[in-house]
Order: C-alpha cells, then sequence, then structure tokens
C-alpha cells in the first residue's frame, strides 16, 4: 500500500495469517481430527444427541421436582381477548354509528380471529351500537351513557 493513501475498506487486508481455515472434524484419519473427531472416547458428550434436558443437575432431583405444587390453574382453557379501547373506537370511527368485529379488524384495532373485548379507557362523545364477545363494566356504562347500545356476540 503506498504511504499516502487514506486506508478505506476497500483497501484494507488482513495481515499475514489473520484469517484461518476453520478445522474440518471428523474427515478421515489424515485431517488429524478424524474417528473421534475430537470429542475423546466414550462417555456422554462423545454421543450425538448429547444435551441434556433443561433443569438437569447432574442426577440430583431437579428443583422443578423438588419444590411443591399446590393451587390449581385454568391457563390451557382460559379465554383470551384481543382488547379494543373506547377512545381508539372514538378515534377511528367518528363518522360511522355501527362498529363490528370485522370492521375493528378492516381498521387494524385487532387482528386475527381471537374475541374482542371492548375496555372502558377513554371517553365517549359520539353514540355507538358496539358489537363485540365482552365489554368491561365502565366500558358498558359508557357507551349506554352516550346513548349507544352495547351488543353482545355469542362466540
Amino acid at each position: 500500500m503506498s504511504e499516502n493513501r487514506p486506508v478505506t475498506l476497500t483497501n484494507m487486508k488482513g495481515s499475514r495469517g489473520a484469517r484461518r481455515r476453520p478445522i474440518r472434524l471428523g474427515m478421515g484419519e489424515g485431517s488429524g481430527t478424524g474417528q473421534t473427531a475430537t470429542r475423546g472416547q466414550k462417555g456422554q458428550r462423545s454421543r450425538s444427541g448429547d444435551g441434556k434436558m433443561p433443569g438437569f443437575e447432574g442426577g440430583q432431583t431437579l428443583l422443578l421436582r423438588r419444590v411443591p405444587k399446590r393451587g390449581f390453574t385454568n391457563g390451557a382453557f382460559r379465554t383470551r381477548f384481543q382488547v379494543v379501547s373506547l377512545a381508539a373506537i372514538e378515534r377511528v370511527f367518528r363518522n360511522q354509528k355501527e362498529v363490528g368485529v370485522e370492521a375493528l379488524r378492516v381498521h387494524g384495532l385487532v387482528k386475527g380471529r381471537l374475541p374482542v373485548k371492548v375496555l372502558g379507557d377513554g371517553a365517549l362523545t359520539a353514540a355507538f351500537k358496539i358489537s363485540a364477545h365482552a365489554f368491561s363494566g365502565s366500558a358498558r356504562e359508557k357507551i349506554q351513557k352516550a346513548g349507544g347500545e352495547a351488543v353482545l356476540i355469542k362466540s
């Protein structure tokens, strides 16, 4: 490289020996890393699929099994909702009187096929007829106070 040229990405070059070829394991006896491919002779780490399960403690009883389990959880069967606030409905549907789940999808307030729940965040000035799978108590109250209607959809 000449002494007066600035160093840029196009003329940079690594020093000699800076980049080595990766070691190719298990490529025959002549490679120096054949047969056991640097894994040693026997044992768990020498086998394919030697990974241990999460939480494995070397044969000691796992913490998860030592800790007592109590109570009940209904997580697998609980109903998950997509939530929409009254403020968002007021902002998006200013010129409309009826709001359904499909209209909420079209305007991007909900996505997918989960049931929709309307929450009472924000104020409602106009009267809307809102159809959804569930309403919070405050949302239902604000809708009725504004002169609108909260319609429950059976899912």
